[in-house]
């Protein structure tokens, strides 16, 4: 490893130490597009980022050098690509994405809790266009896994939103690693009902019909992931479960953010309507990886987030099942020093 990489994997996690105060004090959303722009700079000025450590191991066909990743939805457009890869995942997953660019719902839709960890957003798949994500992958400098998120236009009908993932998966196709199909924010009306069986069993049809062509075409297998939320009952996720078989589909993501607010009654904001993340998120994301880890034999492979906040966390989610494990908002809380941690925790 180069000195600037020896530099940049010691320094950072004492500069978001001393940042911190200073994001926390702009509100969340101009935070996160400031950290955003820095990690594009940063990505722009630094050699190519590096996994922590070395412990490989094959999931969907793909072999990862460690089993921490970055969920979905830090980086929604792609933009900061290589800054992310100088934190030492595994993996990166970038997105939401879809067709068309869209501005999201209206602000402020992102709110700290900080007294538990946790985060709450109805950001609504904000994000420039599938064509803007592409454009900015192919001048980022970084050859590890990345998979793509890919979600539905909000304006697009739900009889038709399977065309939106269709069009979207084409176009992300030949520069993803893996696909991550997004059914479970709550942010987009009417999201959630495709994770009902009555209309899974179709979309996930056209999805591998849509996937075969792909890869013929291009002369190469990209994976399908399906994310699912956190808030299905025992005979739901018995449903997907064997719906994930019967498709062939190549990992299962557990889980998206709840529309619980059990763990964080009478917290400021805990009352603003979207998706919570973050500490409170863990035991109910935890509890529906091993259930459905249970019902998958393993045969789906799964890939866990939800409430991860330290080493512990993240072993938890590969006791329960899980064969990878995504951060997202403990990186807010924690900055960059929780990338090595988990890894660390994740290695034996």
């Amino acid at each position: 490893m180069s000195r600037c990489r020896v530099q940049a994997a010691t320094i950072a996690p004492m500069l978001y130490d001393l940042v911190r105060p200073l994001l926390f004090s702009f509100d969340p959303e101009t935070a996160h597009e400031t950290a955003i722009a820095t990690l594009h700079v940063a990505g722009s000025l630094l050699p190519v980022g590096r996994p922590h450590l070395s412990i490989p191991v094959e999931v969907m066909g793909l072999k990862f050098p460690n089993r921490i990743g970055l969920a979905a939805g830090l980086d929604k457009n792609g933009e900061a690509i290589d800054g992310l890869a100088l934190m030492g995942f595994g993996f990166l997953e970038i997105g939401t994405t879809t067709p068309r660019a869209q501005p999201g719902n209206p602000r402020p839709r992102l709110f700290r809790l900080p007294e538990a960890h946790a985060i709450i957003n109805r950001m609504g798949f904000n994000n420039h266009g599938v064509d803007a994500l592409v454009a900015n992958v192919r001048a980022s400098k970084y050859k590890g896994i990345l998979g793509i998120n890919i979600g539905k236009n909000v304006g697009t009908p739900m009889e038709r939103a399977v065309d939106d993932y269709l069009v979207a998966f084409a176009k992300v196709y030949e520069v993803a690693s893996y696909v991550a199909v997004n059914i479970s924010s709550p942010n987009t009306k009417n999201l959630r009902q495709l994770q009902s069986t009555s209309e899974l069993d179709q979309f996930l049809a056209r999805l591998k019909e849509t996937q075969h062509h792909l890869a013929g075409h291009h002369g190469r297998y990209v994976p399908l992931a399906l994310k699912i939320a956190p808030d299905l009952d025992t005979i739901a996720i018995s449903s997907i479960a064997d719906a994930l078989r019967r498709h062939s589909i190549d990992a299962v993501i557990a889980t998206n953010t709840t529309l619980a607010r059990d763990k964080v009654g009478g917290l400021h904001h805990a009352d603003q309507e979207g998706g919570l993340s973050g500490a409170p998120l863990l035991e109910a994301s935890t509890t529906l990886i091993r259930q459905l880890a249970q019902e998958l034999a393993g045969e789906v492979p799964i890939i866990a987030v939800g409430g991860v906040l330290n080493g512990t966390d993240a072993r938890a989610k590969l006791d329960a099942g899980a064969a990878l494990v995504q951060l997202m908002s403990g990186l807010v809380f924690r900055g960059p020093c929780l990338v090595r941690e988990c890894v660390q925790a994740t290695a034996a």
